[in-house]
């Protein structure tokens, strides 16, 4: 028993200095310019990003990461997100470690360590695909996913991606949901000429029934794109075949996609476990609910 613990801790202690030699620290930065736009986190705060500049042959390539977080498919479950970082970039940290396709070291990140690398930060709640014009004078809630991804697009344009030469739109979970959504749309705000490609890692969520044989995941994202109005940022030439919250599955959308995508996704995803198989444990978001509790 005691070796066995011996040889987790020594384990352990080497993913701890691992990580910590890998990562280093980006500071944030806030678009303020995107306030009077309406681009804004659930709250009505500015959208946010952290960005470490690119060096040497990778001064002129970008990577953007996409964060993930969830959804919120109502009013109940929009709300509680406004007083954490998944609603408001009052609530994130002002620094956040880079690494793994982040790192600024070639050991680790051999092929992207010198390009432009950007976290953007999740606070919207739809992935990137909200726009609803009005806001609730009782919640104050602003559904503005589309509008704080295009101006933080234009916010890294001004300064200097307007010169790529190679840039990949990439994210994770919700994050990678969203570069599927936009992969398109970020190819044409980019420069001619530029070589763009999008990855969604682990954002490949299926349309099935649950145990029970209920479409669970299916309602749950109708009323995503219901609560958000994302329909008007779907792929037209899949809204126009079938109903707009079944174009939120990549399954749908991604044919319609003509910018190179990459999927990256595990067998197991525990997101997709709990939701397809009815599993009584649930991955949570800093304890903002995922689902409806209708």
């Amino acid at each position: 028993m005691r070796g066995s613990f011996r040889q987790w801790l020594h384990i352990l202690m080497y993913v701890v200095c691992v990580v910590t030699t890998e990562s280093f620290y980006a500071d944030i930065t806030y678009v303020q310019s995107a306030v009077p736009k309406g681009a804004v986190c659930l709250d009505g705060s500015p959208p946010a990003y952290h960005f470490d500049r690119g060096f040497g042959a990778g001064i002129n390539n970008w990577l953007i990461q996409l964060e993930g977080g969830g959804w919120c498919n109502n009013v109940t479950t929009c709300l509680a997100r406004k007083t954490n970082r998944l609603g408001s970039s009052k609530q994130m940290v002002k620094q956040l470690a880079f690494s793994g396709i982040l790192s600024n070291k070639a050991t680790f990140n051999p092929d992207f360590y010198n390009w432009n690398r950007i976290k953007v930060r999740y606070c919207d709640g739809s992935s990137f695909t909200g726009d609803v014009a009005a806001v609730n004078p009782t919640t104050k809630l602003y559904f503005r996913g589309a509008r704080v991804f295009v101006a933080v697009i234009e916010d890294l344009l001004a300064k200097g991606m307007k010169s790529a030469k190679n840039a990949i739109l990439s994210g994770c979970s919700a994050g990678g949901l969203a570069a599927i959504h936009h992969c398109d749309n970020f190819k044409n705000l980019l420069p001619i000429g530029a070589k763009v490609k999008c990855l969604s890692d682990a954002g490949y969520f299926i349309n099935s029934k649950d145990v029970s044989g209920a479409q669970h995941i299916e309602a749950f994202y109708n009323d995503v794109v219901t609560t958000h109005e994302s329909a008007k940022h779907l792929a037209p030439s899949c809204t126009s075949k079938m109903k707009p919250s079944l174009c939120f599955f990549p399954e749908y959308a991604a044919k319609e996609i003509r910018t190179p995508l990459f999927i990256v996704n595990g067998a197991y995803d525990s997101w997709q476990i709990h939701m397809d198989c009815g599993t009584t444990a649930r991955p949570t978001y800093l304890n903002a609910p995922l689902l409806s509790s209708k």
